[in-house]
This record gives C-alpha cells, sequence and structure tokens, in this order.
C-alpha cells in the first residue's frame, strides 16, 4: 500500500481486524511498506527535458499565450482568451497522429537556428478569426471538415505571423529568435519536418474566441530547441529577466526624457515700476534695467537659472551665444552676497 495514501476510519478498522485474526500478517504489511514505488520508463519516449526546464518553458509560454491573446484581440476587435494548458514530450508521428484533417498548419522557421517548427489552429479557432475579420458571425459548427479557400488563407498567414511576433516576444528572455512563416499546410500527413520517432516538445493552448473554443498547438522538435535547452533554467531566465528590464527601463526612461519639453527664457535684465507708471505706458516709452549691455544675461530653464549668455544675433533672428553653465554653488554664493 503506497505510503501517502490516507485511510478512512473504516478501512483502518478492518485492517486492524484482519491483524488481529491472523488474516493479514505484520510482516506482510512491513514488506509493502518497503516496497519501492517504481516509475515506468518508455525507452520509446525518452524525456529531454528536466521538470525544471518544463516549469520555465511554461513560463515562457504563459507569456506567449498573454502577448497572442492581446495581438489578436486587437485584430479581431473581441476579447480572445489563450491559456497554456499542457506542456508535452511526445513522438512527433504521435503529435501528428492527434491533429484532425483539415486543419492550419503553419511550418515556420526557427531562426536564427536551424530547423523548423509547426504552430497549428484548430480548424474552429481558425474558421472563428477568419469570419470575425470579415464581420461574420459565429460559424464554428461548420467548421469540420471545411476547406479553407485562398483568400482565408491570406488572412491566416497574417494571423500567423502576428502570432510569431508575441513568440520571439516572449522567448527574449531566452534567445533573440526571429521566426518566418514558410508556409501554410491542411494535411498533417503530408508535413515532415523530422522523422516520425524524433522527440517534439508540445505546448497546447486552450483558446476561447467569443463562444468559441478550441486549441492552439505549438510542436518544436527537440533537435530544433537542442541549442536552447541549457539557457532553460528558472535561476538563468529571472536573471536575464532582471538584468534585461533595467537596461530597457533606463533607456525608455531616457527616451521620454528626452522628448520632455521645457521653457527657456534669456532674461535681459529686470526694473521696478509703480502701478501708475504702469498704466501711464505708451508706444515708445523706454524702461531702463538693471543690467549693462556688456554683461552676461542669465538663462532660465523652467525658471531656474542654469546658463549666461550673450546677446547677438543670428540672420535675422535674435539669439544668445551661452557662455556659461551656472552651478549649485554660483547660486549660494549669490544667496551669500544678498
Amino acid at each position: 500500500m503506497p505510503s501517502d495514501r490516507v485511510l478512512s476510519q473504516d478501512e483502518i478498522d478492518n485492517l486492524l481486524d484482519a491483524v488481529s485474526s491472523g488474516e493479514v500478517g505484520t510482516e506482510e504489511l512491513k514488506e509493502e511498506e518497503n516496497e519501492k514505488e517504481i516509475e515506468v520508463y518508455d525507452f520509446k519516449r525518452p524525456n529531454k527535458l528536466s521538470k525544471d526546464q518544463l516549469r520555465t518553458l511554461r513560463m515562457i509560454y504563459e507569456g506567449f499565450g498573454r502577448l497572442v491573446s492581446t495581438e489578436i484581440s486587437t485584430q479581431l476587435r473581441t476579447m480572445v482568451k489563450i491559456d497554456v494548458t499542457s506542456i508535452e514530450q511526445l513522438s512527433y508521428d504521435e503529435f501528428i497522429r492527434s491533429l484532425p484533417q483539415p486543419t492550419v498548419m503553419g511550418i515556420c522557421d526557427f531562426h536564427p537556428f536551424n530547423g523548423e517548427f509547426i504552430i497549428e489552429i484548430n480548424p474552429k479557432i481558425a474558421l472563428a478569426i477568419v469570419e470575425r475579420i470579415f464581420g461574420g458571425g459565429d460559424t464554428s459548427q461548420n467548421a469540420e471538415g471545411r476547406e479553407f479557400t485562398d483568400i482565408e488563407e491570406v488572412v491566416l498567414k497574417k494571423i500567423n505571423k502576428h502570432i510569431l511576433n508575441s513568440f520571439g516576444e516572449a522567448w527574449e528572455n531566452v534567445a533573440d529568435l526571429r521566426p518566418r512563416l514558410r508556409e501554410l499546410e491542411s494535411n498533417p500527413q503530408f508535413t515532415q519536418i523530422v522523422p516520425s520517432n524524433d522527440m517534439v516538445i508540445l505546448a497546447t493552448f486552450e483558446t476561447q474566441i467569443g463562444d468559441t473554443e478550441g486549441l492552439i498547438n505549438i510542436c518544436i522538435p527537440y533537435i530544433v530547441l537542442e541549442p536552447l535547452v541549457s539557457k532553460l533554467s528558472a535561476q538563468y531566465w529571472f536573471a536575464t529577466s532582471m538584468s534585461e528590464s533595467k537596461s530597457e527601463n533606463l533607456s525608455d526612461l531616457k527616451k521620454r526624457l528626452g522628448r520632455a519639453k521645457l521653457q527657456v527664457e534669456a532674461m535681459l535684465g529686470s526694473t521696478t515700476v509703480t502701478i501708475n507708471q504702469l498704466l501711464n505706458l505708451n508706444k515708445g516709452d523706454v524702461l531702463r534695467l538693471d543690467s549693462k549691455t556688456e554683461q552676461d544675461l542669465v538663462i532660465n530653464v523652467d525658471g531656474r537659472e542654469k546658463f549666461r549668455a550673450k546677446a547677438g544675433k543670428k540672420g535675422s533672428k535674435v539669439a544668445v551665444e551661452i557662455t556659461s553653465e551656472i552651478s549649485e554653488e554660483d547660486d549660494w554664493e549669490e544667496e551669500d552676497n544678498e
């Protein structure tokens, strides 16, 4: 009996009665308790990824699901929900045999790495996308066995490209992927990107568009993913994510600050007048300022004294030429002199 199983009170009473009556010996119970659970290993389907690598892969695909949901929602102008449901390691032949026919299979390059992978969209979901784009309603009930027209395939190719953009973005903490769509296929039996017995990593996403539900599958052969396997660890993924996040935040902050507008004023001087003098000012009157012509002007940036400059002209326009910067020490010295 497995050690992690919790017995009910009736089972405990029956077991005690059996031991008391001699039907079950205590030695048998000890032997059963000492038995180790044996995990069946299928040599035809060897596990290529560790649990830690699978967890990292799930985090990547969860981010991918959120990105694709936003991207397709924008395209269709309706709510789209995409959640990762499972990540499996199986043979390529098992994956192909599990697909409906016809279906929508995007054959994609794993650029810049060698090899190809597949994005498979269930016909119900594919038809719902096409209908939404062309302004139709929910016709998913007619999707089974329906071939897609050339115009519909053009639409689906564009959707696949949006999905690939999100795919590359989701993987950016691991590698700089720039996947490209090569072609669309409808018959799984005619699609052979690796030998049938080769292992693949299959991510399945439960997708909902309006009232239509279906699956989206991403199948990456292990031989294609192998160059990145060493980077599929939570420690590496989080470390890269944090460092890139800091650099991106700093770069983004610099760009935002660079676009900020500031008010710059060249102060020719100042003077004080009475209310009566102000009311009696006429065209041609002269106000005497407290600065001299040979004296440097003060440049204010958003009300704060920042530079000294000389007045002049550039072409037909009045201009100033900055001669020096006013430091905080200069401000303190002027305040002390006052």
